[in-house]
């Protein structure tokens, strides 16, 4: 559904621009709300409505009595806002989760399937850079050969 990198910078009154393309992806869902949250890696995540429900139902099949699962729950749920999309493509992300992410003004929107994925530029640059030397044996790891 999101695929891609994009970059954009959030203005002065802290709206992001959502991309063209991630918009008419969302339309083709009957999807007009986000939610966004803290993400993995000092990343934001943001979901469509129904991901974020689907999304909501795995992480509520968490046993409560689980310790980690409880404290994971409390960050990842505590994070979250609705967002939906002006007239000019625009959302206000909340200012504690750009301090969670490190969002200053540029930002690199990512297209990972069933979510967008918003960093830092800086923060995107470090991870891209460390990651693309050890991506095929992480591929071979997660797909090995038959």
């Amino acid at each position: 559904m999101f695929y891609g990198e994009h970059e954009h910078t959030i203005d002065r009154k802290g709206r992001l621009i959502i991309p063209s393309r991630f918009r008419e992806a969302m339309k083709e869902h009957y999807a007009d709300r986000f939610v966004v949250t803290r993400g993995l890696d000092r990343c934001l995540f943001l979901f469509p409505e129904q991901e974020w429900k689907t999304q909501e139902n795995k992480f509520r099949a968490l046993s409560f009595t689980s310790q980690e699962a409880r404290r994971f729950n409390r960050f990842f749920f505590s994070g979250a806002a609705e967002l939906t999309c002006d007239r000019q493509g625009r959302v206000l992300i909340p200012l504690y989760l750009k301090d969670y992410a490190t969002i200053k003004r540029d930002v690199i929107l990512v297209g990972v399937s069933n979510r967008i994925e918003i960093w830092d530029k800086d923060e995107w640059k470090k991870f891209y850079d460390q990651f693309k030397e050890s991506y095929e044996q992480v591929a071979e790891k997660l797909f090995p050969s038959p």
